[in-house]
């Protein structure tokens, strides 16, 4: 009963408005050609600069400087910011699913009647 009421859960939250626009702005950045390759970029970048420091390295200030463009280029464009608010906004209704499972488990574990089936 447990996995059915949790198969169910899952289907309600994917009908969400908020899983639905996270989807669409998942996709709306996925379309977005120079912003993937400035992505690959960025996350090259990053690698790079982990291993130097991790070498015992300083990171090269040329590298460092276009990480940092390549981190602000992103994360003005428009369609990461949508990406970043659908993805807080889901997060705040898993939170609030989150706060009602355990309100539910509380009062399951108070309860004397046992109701699984």
């Amino acid at each position: 009963m447990i996995m059915e009421k949790a198969q169910e859960l899952g289907r309600l939250v994917g009908q969400s408005e908020e899983f639905k626009a996270l989807h669409r702005a998942r996709e709306a950045l996925d379309g977005e050609q120079e912003l993937k390759v400035k992505s690959e970029r960025l996350q090259t970048l990053a690698a790079e600069l982990e291993q130097r420091v991790a070498e015992g390295n300083e990171p090269e200030s040329s590298d460092a400087e276009e990480y940092n463009g390549l981190l602000s280029e992103i994360q003005a464009h428009p369609r990461y910011q949508q990406l970043v608010a659908a993805q807080s906004n889901f997060d705040k209704l898993m939170l609030q699913v989150q706060d009602q499972i355990l309100d539910g488990m509380q009062k399951g574990a108070a309860s004397p009647i046992i109701t699984l089936g």
